[in-house]
């Protein structure tokens, strides 16, 4: 019986080794490597911001990619079809952990997931109470347990305001939108009150596609608009430079709640910091991976906000759009003459 001895310790040693050498076997008493989703429904660059934020603070953690952590990123590229397939992906039992980042991807991955099989962190939201997966709009826990996040719903009242501190005779607004979106149809009824009560006409546009934003558009400024406004609208803010160019050739500004889109063309952006709100979703991601239970986080809408400028859209327009008064020293970010200059550690001057 003895030389069995030796064939079979070989073997054992070899089984061993493989093992070892398999990244995709696990044994109980080696640590296990959380297995992260991380999707995004459009390549727009708030959200590009946010995925941004969420890996940085992940790393800030102590979660490496290919050493502590397993991460992949999914991206629908604005495709509906597309995102309901990715979620079924993320959500079939295998992963540690989705984050999610936009309104579409929310909605999309908890419709997927309402049995909770993996832990769900959201953000880059603009309300998540409006979506009906079980996100109360009264009770900061009452929340579905296995999901956590933060909304991000930027001040479109704040935003108008500011466009009638840069011409206080504007009368009237045009707004491309997708009706479908619900982060969209947030903004637009805030807009559409905020507008009522201050003798400001809005006129709107339905786009049910990126390729007819720019038709839109034109059919906002035949109609006399003195600028056009962005919001959270996933497919709209992916054509932004056909809407831009429409306005530039009426000879009218754009502005918007979405930052960074001065780089674009707009003539301010007042909204969200989305990289610091991705990565407040990315330290709520590792808390949760440590251990944090979803169902003890409160629902909350964090936007830490900022203002950007593009001073060559102003000259380039013209009167009656002017500069307001100490408004400099409140951007985040200044466009001039081509040239992006930034400021940072700033606070935006508020005024009626």
């Amino acid at each position: 019986m003895k030389p069995l001895l030796l064939p079979l310790a070989l073997i054992v040693a070899v089984s061993a080794l493989l093992l070892a050498m398999d990244p995709g076997v696990r044994t109980a008493d080696a640590e296990r490597v959380p297995r992260v989703a991380i999707v995004q429904q459009a390549p727009q660059s708030a959200l590009d911001q946010g995925v941004t934020g969420v890996r940085d603070a992940l790393a800030e953690r102590g979660f490496t990619q290919g050493s502590t952590i397993d991460m992949e990123f999914f991206n629908a590229q604005a495709d509906m079809p597309t995102a309901n397939d990715i979620a079924r992906r993320v959500t079939d039992g295998s992963w540690d952990l989705v984050v999610t980042v936009s309104t579409a991807s929310l909605l999309t991955v908890a419709n997927a997931n309402q049995g909770g099989r993996v832990r769900h962190v959201y953000g880059i939201v603009t309300d998540p109470t409006v979506l009906g997966v079980g996100i109360s709009a009264t009770d900061p826990l009452d929340h579905p347990p296995h999901m956590a996040g933060y909304g991000s719903f930027a001040s479109i009242e704040e935003t108008i305001s500011l466009a009638r501190r840069f011409n206080p005779g504007l009368k009237r607004i045009g707004l491309v939108w997708h009706t479908s979106e619900q982060n969209s149809e947030a903004y637009t009824l805030r807009a559409r009150k905020y507008c009522a009560e201050h003798g400001i006409e809005l006129l709107e546009a339905n786009a049910e596609t990126a390729s007819n934003v720019a038709e839109s558009a034109a059919s906002l400024t035949s109609r006399g608009v003195e600028a056009l406004m962005l919001t959270g609208d996933v497919l709209v803010l992916t054509a932004v430079d056909p809407l831009v160019a429409v306005a530039d050739r009426s000879g009218i500004p754009v502005f918007s709640v979405i930052p960074p889109n001065v780089q674009r063309g707009t003539l301010f952006d007042l909204g969200a910091d989305y990289t610091a709100i991705g990565r407040e979703v990315g330290q709520l991601a590792a808390d949760v991976l440590e251990g944090r239970d979803p169902a003890t986080v409160p629902t909350e809408n964090r936007v830490p906000e900022m203002l950007l400028l593009n001073l060559d859209v102003l000259k380039r327009i013209g009167a009656p759009w002017r500069l307001p008064e100490g408004l400099l020293e409140s951007a985040a970010v200044i466009i001039e003459d081509g040239v992006e200059r930034k400021q940072p550690d700033v606070r935006v001057a508020k005024g009626n």
